[in-house]
């Protein structure tokens, strides 16, 4: 039994249904948490030590090394069993988007930071850290996250490409199916 399985055994049978039937945007769901854990802690470590006097700068590098781990979790778990693209074709079109995904994601704190001068001297460091965290880490990613999410499944690892990965498309048992890794 899967941690999964275990996990699912002590949900409520009505939830769990659910929980099945959107199992890849749950297992998006936990590759996101991992990944904000990663983001979030590189981006501190760079902000207030070597990047100090450069927030976005930090926050774009801390981005682009979860998008890196985002990969390999999302085309190793969470839609294993889509695509049959190449791999350097899957690849590039990962990147390619979530290159936009760190558009999205950087914008809110560029304009937080230059456009409204939520830094200091204009602002307390505490509003400018509560800024920072408000702008870069909530509406950035939910930002990102909603757009890759959507093109992701569309343009990376579609379904209609038929070449699935990793498992055969017949699998009747979809718990069993949730809890693959």
């Amino acid at each position: 039994m899967t941690v999964v399985d275990s996990v699912l055994a002590w949900v409520p049978e009505r939830l769990r249904a659910v929980l099945i039937k959107h199992r890849e945007l749950l297992k998006f769901a936990v590759v996101g948490g991992t990944t904000f854990v990663i983001d979030n802690g590189l981006w501190y470590l760079m902000k207030f030590t070597i990047l100090e006097d450069k927030p976005v700068t930090a926050k774009i590098i801390a981005i682009i090394v979860a998008t890196i781990v985002s990969y390999v979790l999302n085309r190793e778990w969470s839609f294993r069993t889509r695509g049959g693209r190449e791999r350097h074709h899957e690849a590039a079109l990962f990147f390619l988007i979530s290159g936009i995904g760190v558009a999205l994601n950087s914008a809110p704190l560029y304009i937080s930071r230059y456009w409204l001068n939520l830094e200091e001297p204009h602002v307390s460091r505490l509003v400018q850290e509560v800024a920072d965290f408000t702008s870069g880490s909530i509406i950035g990613m939910l930002l990102a996250m909603f757009f890759r999410f959507w093109a992701f499944k569309r343009w990376v690892f579609p379904d209609e490409l038929g070449g699935r990965r990793g498992s055969s498309p017949t699998t009747d048992d979809p718990v069993e199916e949730l809890g693959h890794s």
